[in-house]
């Protein structure tokens, strides 16, 4: 991450933060504590990394506020060192658009509204009527069809197909492979088989969305299947037809979303919950991994669990399953004494 440079000082300034030692250090890179070199800043979340950073080359670090061991001689201190390290590496990582227009190897058709700034690779293949952006970006073998919305500063990574209709914001970044608009998964069961559901809505993507490799998320059958802005979603997640997802989301992978469902704002779902269709999954809750959701969920509400229920509850009862085979052995034990002991009563009474 070589190429720009600031001091201590400006850095503690984009984080927020209070600078301990010289402010006029110069600071080329960020870089782990193994790596750093003499010229880099590295940080650690927490004390119990004190000795990694006492050993790391590191020329400054970004420590928490509370650390409780000698200070290095150059620090900047924070609340967050965890998002003082995003924003940080970020600023190294930053690079200013050159657009290099649209390949020869490109095939765009003609009803295409195209913004000069833009970089369009070999192999991208763009239909009737869509719009392009400016300093948008689309990698070799992307496929967008027809009457797509493709806003400013867009980044769509090779091998993504973008299916008609579809829109997308502004500084969304889509990664390979990502199927944004195919058919959501509606049938009627009818006296011959299955009769399929004609999915002619479309998919909204607000700005600042960033949808992780291998990802499809479904059109509706009718209106719009929503992503709400800001709203980060991992790999290999699944969303299905007329899903609305609020804002400021963070869906982690092999989630799979029901058609219909609702999804408020600064919803957090672990690895691999499933959510049924067609309930409300309240603002600002929470979804331990591998949950299975059947029904609604409450604003704020911390679930876990199969079928989810409150996150305490759940860990009180995985704490009896692993009694289990001991509670098993006492039951049994506290059988055969009982047994025993009606056997006297008869024998006495006989």
């Amino acid at each position: 991450m070589e190429g720009r440079q600031a001091s201590l000082s400006d850095l503690a300034r984009l984080v927020g933060g209070r600078v301990r030692g010289d402010p006029e250090f110069i600071v080329t890179g960020i870089s782990s504590l193994d790596d750093a070199t003499n010229s880099q800043i590295s940080f650690a979340v927490n004390h119990r990394l004190a000795q990694k950073v006492y050993s790391s080359r590191a020329g400054a670090f970004i420590l928490p506020e509370s650390w409780p061991e000698k200070l290095p001689p150059n620090v900047i201190e924070v609340r967050d060192p965890y998002l003082a390290y995003a924003l940080v590496a970020n600023y190294f990582v930053h690079s200013v658009f050159v657009p290099r227009g649209v390949s020869p190897g490109a095939s765009v058709a003609h009803s295409c509204c195209i913004h000069e700034e833009v970089t369009i690779e070999a192999g991208v293949v763009i239909g009737e009527g869509s719009t392009i952006g400016r300093h948008v970006h689309i990698y070799p073998g992307v496929v967008i069809g027809k009457d797509v919305e493709v806003l400013d500063e867009t980044v769509i990574f090779p091998n993504v197909v973008i299916y008609d209709g579809c829109r997308i914001g502004r500084r969304v970044r889509i990664h390979a492979g990502v199927v944004i608009g195919a058919d959501g998964f509606g049938y009627a069961q009818g006296p011959d088989g299955m009769v399929k559901i004609p999915q002619i809505g479309i998919v909204v993507i607000e700005d600042d969305v960033e949808i992780g490799a291998n990802t499809t998320i479904d059109r509706a059958a009718l209106g719009e299947t929503r992503i709400g802005m800001g709203t980060k979603i991992d790999n290999l997640v699944m969303i299905a037809h007329n899903v609305g997802m609020g804002k400021h989301c963070v869906i982690v992978s092999q989630v799979g979303i029901s058609g219909s469902t609702k999804v408020g704002s600064g919803v957090m779902m672990g690895g691999q919950v499933g959510v049924v269709g067609h309930i409300k999954i309240g603002d600002g809750a929470r979804i331990g991994a591998k949950s299975g959701v059947p029904q609604s969920i409450g604003p704020g509400e911390t679930v876990s669990g199969i079928p989810a229920m409150a996150h305490v509850k759940w860990l009180r009862m995985v704490n009896v399953l692993k009694r289990l085979p001991d509670l098993l052995k006492e039951v049994r034990n506290i059988k055969k004494r009982l047994e025993r002991l009606e056997d006297h009563g008869k024998r006495k009474q006989s």
